[in-house]
């Protein structure tokens, strides 16, 4: 038995050299022409949008659920280029504060779920809806994606998320729960995330829902 088990050794290590070789095929696979990808992802998104911007609060109130629309984020750099994310209330409230970039309501409570344009899940805290999800059926009802008794919000400060959702939170008012469709230009740029697990160039899509504040 150990001399057949060692005839089939070489065999079974080239399976398993072939099955490593084949997800890191795969996993290279996965990232090429990333950039026009990404970019073209959000083109599409845009374009649903169309002149529809949101600037003010009272441009954010009159959205509906389901409607996709602008909200232009300021940028420090030296590209003078406006940059934009985009949004899409799946829950819309007409009362409830909105949080503050700084002071009071500065830190929320807010369920999310993040996925690459692929649709594979990169962060999150319940099982929302993702990138691949266009048309997601609206009212929300008790058989749509809710977080469940199991699931725990996060706090977030508002100053210190990617730009996209620093602007994008502060339209929201507590309750409401939107999809956000963010460009890479406004979530970690060119170079990616510090950890490595998403690389440069890489437009994210966001199920938020905003539960409410940290006292």
């Amino acid at each position: 038995m150990k001399r057949l088990f060692l005839l089939f050794l070489p065999f079974l290590l080239f399976v398993a050299g072939t099955f490593v070789a084949c997800e890191e095929v795969e996993e290279a696979g996965k990232y090429d022409n990333w950039r026009p990808r990404n970019e073209a992802f959000v083109d599409s998104i845009k374009g649903k949008a169309g002149d529809r911007l949101v600037l003010t609060a009272k441009d954010a109130d009159e959205m509906e659920e389901g409607e996709l629309f602008a909200i232009q984020v300021p940028t420090t750099s030296t590209n003078m280029i406006p940059q934009y994310a985009y949004c899409k209330k799946l829950v819309k409230k007409e009362t409830g504060e909105r949080p503050n970039f700084d002071g009071y309501n500065s830190t929320v409570k807010a369920f999310y779920y993040g996925t690459l344009i692929t649709g594979d899940e990169f962060d999150g805290n319940f099982d929302g809806y993702g990138a691949t999800d266009r048309d997601i059926p609206l009212p929300l009802s008790s058989d749509s994606k809710w977080p469940t008794e199991f699931n725990s919000s996060s706090e977030f400060t508002i100053s210190g998320v990617i730009p996209g959702w620093t602007w994008a939170f502060q339209y929201m008012r507590v309750g409401e729960r939107w999809m956000l469709y963010i460009p890479w230009q406004s979530a970690y740029g060119s170079s990616g995330n510090s950890s490595g697990t998403i690389p440069g160039y890489t437009s994210l899509t966001f199920d938020v829902y905003l539960e409410g504040f940290v006292e």
